[in-house]
């Protein structure tokens, strides 16, 4: 390079699956067929009336132009019908700014609302673009401790007695991701009061509530005086098998959004206009429709849990999302997990993702996506029950 790099990268890994996916790569060229349960990358379609909203749409020649930054108004519209019928939650057309995926979300309110010095409370564990992002505009990472003797809940109380006069945002993800706790409307009711006495915009990542949750969606809106304190991010990755089309939400008071979309109309030229009608169409889903897909996962984490067992991990079978989260029975047969998910990965060249990517309470977990059809699970079983037997 003819110029040196900036130094806002020092402070910023390179993501993890990056390498570990041309490590796969790598193998899989060397004609190992790598069987992976790392990423959470749904491998159904989605719907049949979002696949046509899209080719017909796409086929007019006046489809092809910018669009408006905040989306069309059609599509603002069918949100707030769908936070209402979903979670309960009503919304104007204002209080929603459609995203090219939630992930860019999190980059747009962090760019909003951090000074370089300013600090930023990121569960652990979490998801890791909680920390890569508040480290690449020079904003500082407060970790909080999500801790399974507390069912992955944070300990308010605990934050409560720290110095918080710094930190102006909360990172807050429930149906959590990676260990698909659940959450209930007092957690909520209690993050709401936090964030009001201390002053700190929580900002609510909610990709996974329809997916393999038994009981009604929550979100962070829902709670009395949270409109005052939160903004969530929602995505059509998981929920509606649209993870490679880059659709999500942001959605809160106006004004939140308003400051995030000072950010993203610097950065982007609006959604195409194909993309906007197929995901009106997706939140018209029917109920049959995601009942259906949560048939599939549930038939595919029965068979996950028994990797698990022959494995000799143990796991919580009221988990939530595309993942399960276990860890070893016994902690000192199997004393490094990263090394393990390595073991396995060359020598049975099946992948898992360490719990440590997500931070350091993650270290004794081991996750699995249930992103595979039903007939690769059973062929990564019986090729780890091959190596086992070797061993």
């Amino acid at each position: 390079m003819i110029i040196p790099i900036a130094n806002r990268l020092q402070g910023v890994k390179e993501y993890y699956f990056v390498r570990k996916l041309e490590e796969i790569a790598k193998l899989n060229k060397e004609g190992k067929n790598v069987i992976n349960f790392g990423i959470g990358s749904p491998d159904l379609a989605p719907s049949e009336e979002s696949v046509k909203a899209l080719v017909e749409v796409s086929s007019r020649a006046g489809s092809h132009g910018y669009q408006p930054y905040r989306g069309i108004p059609e599509f603002r519209q069918k949100i707030t019908e769908y936070y209402k019928r979903t979670f309960d939650v009503s919304l104007n057309s204002d209080q929603v700014l459609p995203l090219m995926g939630s992930k860019e979300g999190i980059l747009h309110l962090s760019m909003a609302f951090l000074n370089p010095g300013d600090e930023v409370l990121v569960p652990d564990p979490g998801y890791p673009s909680y920390t890569s992002l508040t480290n690449l505009i020079g904003a500082q990472v407060r970790k909080y401790d999500l801790k399974e003797e507390n069912n992955w809940f944070p300990d308010l109380d605990a934050l409560r007695s720290t110095d918080l006069s710094k930190v102006k945002i909360m990172w807050v993800n429930y149906a959590h991701m990676p260990t698909g706790t659940a959450v209930n409307k007092t957690i909520l009711e209690g993050i709401v009061r936090f964030a009001r006495e201390k002053n700190i915009l929580i900002c609510y990542d909610n990709p996974y509530s329809l997916v393999l949750n038994k009981q009604k969606p929550l979100s962070i809106l829902s709670i009395e005086g949270a409109m005052d304190v939160a903004v969530e991010l929602n995505s059509f990755s998981k929920s509606h098998n649209m993870a490679g089309w880059r659709i999500g939400m942001m959605l809160g008071k106006e004004e939140y959004l308003n400051a995030a979309l000072q950010v993203k109309s610097n950065i982007d030229s609006g959604m195409f206009l194909g993309l906007q009608h197929a995901a009106i169409k997706a939140l018209d889903n029917s109920d049959e429709w995601h009942a259906e897909r949560n048939r599939v996962y549930t038939e595919r984490r029965e068979m996950v849990y028994q990797i698990f067992d022959m494995l000799n991990f143990e796991y919580s079978k009221d988990q939530v999302g595309l993942f399960v989260w276990a860890k070893p029975k016994d902690a000192l047969a199997v004393p490094d997990i990263a090394a393990f998910a390595d073991e396995l990965l060359y020598k049975s060249f099946v992948f898992f993702t360490p719990g440590e990517i997500f931070g350091q309470n993650g270290k004794k977990f081991m996750r699995a996506s249930l992103c595979l059809p039903v007939e690769k699970m059973k062929e990564a079983y019986a090729r780890i029950e091959k190596q086992l037997v070797k061993n």
